[in-house]
């Protein structure tokens, strides 16, 4: 017999708990399929303070205070250690809140899972989507369920079985599903980064809210992220060309010690804190699919786009698409007339959020021009809180936010030709230069 249900969701990360969640509580049948076994490693783990209203919304704060490192802005620094610049999230223009939390993923991608299934979705682990086909009626998966082979039998043997659903929500992060179906993925060339990182203990923190900011420093070529996490844990990473990693012909332990000894910022922070965890591995290809909807499905997180690492906003971007795409599928289900629209509606508002992260992307990246301008003071019209605004995920068509940020790349731009800001070398200082070097505040 084949199982109906309103919705399936394929993948059980933020952007499908979240879907699942709200779909729920909403009295939708709702299935999950993931092909992982939570926990499960993953990267991304500092999240923005505009997600958390939909936390309050999923019912998660509790949860999130009882578990999790509060978060109340960054710290932005230049590798040669003349500039620093903290920002604090309750300074950004139309502040919702003064903080997020610092996460260790494993734990809270099954928190956000365990959760949907406590709200009356049902979890389907260890499965995979094998084919997707759709109708006038619905669609209809294919899945394959591991289970056991039999009792104190460590071999697995493989169960095929059909389900139906009305809907489908693809959260299949970079497996993409759908867009592999459709051929829907398109890659920035020119965004085609690597992530090495572990994770260290016993590293010295400052006293108070700066004991939680994410540290990022900027070298000519890369940058590293120094991100607090609960139990004494720190995750520290570098983002590089992924061709320079590969004509490195290093290891990735070998490349990452190495990045690590040569940037004194980073290594004064480590102190005597050591490394215990693997050196891993992410390969932070950004790319998009061209389309986000079509006839009974919708894209959600990664498997609709992904953004580049730097301004967090990875988890953000899963779990905006994901409570999207539970309230345009509420109303549909009720109302399918209103689908083309509300398919549309949820297509613009995802794509404007993935552009504003793109164009922030690309300027940080296409030379030392932002930093320049970002590490200046200025008090010039409430630029710094609109830039703080979107590192926080304002990400609203809010006209007094638009016009600011066009100001900002707008200086950026100048500052290529002109030395509108101080210039900067964005190289580490020499082993005796930094012998007692410490990120200076501006």
């Amino acid at each position: 017999m084949v199982e109906n249900y309103d919705v399936a969701i394929i993948g059980g990360g933020p952007a499908g708990s979240t879907a699942a969640t709200l779909l729920s509580r909403a009295g939708r049948r709702v299935i999950v399929l993931e092909r992982e076994k939570f926990p499960r490693f993953h990267i991304g783990e500092s999240l923005l303070p505009f997600s958390m209203q939909t936390f309050t919304r999923l019912g998660l704060q509790e949860k999130l205070r009882a578990h999790f490192v509060e978060k109340f802005g960054g710290e932005i620094a230049e590798a040669g250690g003349e500039k620093a610049a903290k920002f604090y999230f309750k300074d950004g223009f139309a502040s919702r809140t003064d903080r997020s939390y610092q996460v260790t993923r494993s734990k809270f991608d099954k928190m956000m899972l365990d959760h949907a299934g406590e709200s009356g979705a049902e979890i389907c682990e260890e499965t995979s989507v094998d084919d997707v086909t759709f109708d006038d009626d619905g669609v209809t998966l294919r899945i394959r369920d591991l289970e056991r082979a039999g009792t104190g039998d460590p071999g697995y043997k493989k169960i095929g079985r059909e389900l139906r659903a009305k809907f489908l929500i693809d959260a299949s992060g970079r497996n993409a599903v759908i867009g592999n179906k459709f051929k829907l993925k398109r890659s920035y060339q020119h965004l085609q980064k690597l992530s090495l990182f572990a994770h260290y203990e016993g590293l010295e923190r400052e006293a108070g809210i700066d004991g939680t900011l994410t540290r990022m420093v900027r070298t000519l070529d890369s940058w590293f992220w120094v991100i607090p996490l609960e139990n004494d844990r720190t995750s520290i990473g570098i983002v590089l060309e992924a061709a320079d990693f590969k004509k490195s012909g290093l290891s990735a332990e070998e490349f990452f010690e190495r990045a690590i000894a040569e940037q004194p910022l980073v290594r004064n922070r480590i102190g005597d804190g050591r490394r215990v965890s693997q050196v891993y591995t992410a390969a932070d290809f950004s790319y998009r699919s061209e389309k986000l909807t079509g006839d009974r499905w919708l894209l959600a997180g990664d498997a609709a786009g992904f953004i580049d690492p730097v301004f967090s906003s990875g988890v953000f971007l899963a779990v905006l698409a994901g409570e999207q795409a539970a309230d345009v599928l509420h109303e549909v289900l009720d109302h399918p007339k209103r689908a083309r629209r509300l398919f549309r509606h949820y297509e613009r508002l995802v794509n404007r959020a993935m552009d504003v992260y793109l164009r922030f992307v690309e300027s940080w990246y296409a030379g030392k021009e932002f930093i320049e301008v970002f590490l200046t003071p200025t008090d010039l019209l409430q630029i710094p809180p609109a830039v703080n605004a979107v590192l926080g995920g304002n990400v609203s068509n809010r006209f007094a936010i638009r016009w600011r940020m066009e100001l900002f790349y707008l200086i950026v731009r100048l500052q290529r030709k002109w030395t509108l800001c101080p210039r900067l070398s964005l190289v580490p200082k020499t082993n005796s230069e930094a012998a007692a070097l410490k990120p200076a505040s501006t």
